[in-house]
């Protein structure tokens, strides 16, 4: 058996996946046996294939095996941007499990890191309102809108803390100026509705959630509102019509709850 061979069949049994060269492997083949080169190659090895795992985790929504991976990652103590980015994930992985003010501290991590980190700025606003966080939330806002003026995503999250905070007049110029500049925006459409509905204008509200669910039309949130909306007007058929398909197509139980008591509620 040639060099070749055997070298192959070792991979094999090893579990090692084959490769061309080694710049397949996401590493160079170490040209060293020192002891501490080969410990870092191992080091590296291992905080890349616990980023693999923790990120298979977080799709499939193992929350607990993500943090774990993650948190295995970070005592590694990998260089940037693996120590924000394994930050970041973690306080995905955080969240996932509704362990909001420790999701919060590791976004706070990672921005500290990496200060220009922008996603980490728009889930720190998210989480922060989450957690009902309003100062959090809006220092989180402006930082973000102050790094990326242009950014649609940084807009919404200075509306949606304008939102919360009950500041209808700078939340309502935010979403308006979204939907300028993307008619098919169906998020600020559906703040708008919620603005609206803060006015009383139900019939500004309607046409909005109407535009949030022709962009998107499995929009279970805007299909929601949209029942409040015209049961508030006195349409119960059309309301228990809007709540039905919330049954249908919700993803959320709670939403899909309220829809559920509330058509029950209608069809008495």
């Amino acid at each position: 058996m040639s060099v070749r061979a055997v070298a192959l069949a070792l991979c094999l049994v090893a579990g090692f996946p084959l490769a061309a060269n080694a710049q397949s492997y996401g590493a160079p083949t170490p040209t060293s046996t020192d002891r501490a080169t080969l410990r870092n190659l191992a080091i590296t090895r291992e905080i890349r294939e616990r980023f693999a795992r923790g990120m298979a985790a977080l799709n499939r929504a193992d929350y607990a095996q993500a943090i774990t991976e993650f948190e295995e990652a970070l005592k590694r103590n990998p260089g940037e941007p693996q120590n924000s980015t394994a930050h970041y994930n973690l306080a995905l992985a955080f969240a996932g499990a509704r362990e909001l003010d420790r999701a919060a501290s590791e976004l706070q991590d990672a921005i500290t890191r990496d200060p220009g980190f922008l996603a980490a700025y728009a889930n720190l606003v998210s989480v922060d309102l989450d957690r009902n966080d309003a100062a959090g939330a809006r220092a989180a806002a402006d930082r973000f809108i102050a790094l990326a003026p242009t950014s649609a995503r940084a807009l919404y999250s200075q509306g949606l803390v304008a939102l919360r905070a009950g500041d209808m007049t700078t939340a309502r110029a935010d979403f308006n100026k979204l939907v300028d500049r993307n008619p098919a925006y169906a998020p600020a459409h559906y703040d708008l509705a919620l603005v609206a509905l803060q006015d009383g204008r139900l019939d500004v509200a309607e046409r909005e959630l109407h535009a949030a669910l022709t962009s998107s039309p499995q929009y279970p949130r805007a299909r929601f509102a949209l029942g409040i909306v015209l049961l508030r007007e006195g349409r119960r058929a059309e309301a228990r019509m809007a709540f039905e398909a919330v049954m249908q197509d919700a993803s959320d139980p709670s939403l899909r709850n309220m829809a559920v008591s509330i058509h029950d509620t209608i069809a008495q």
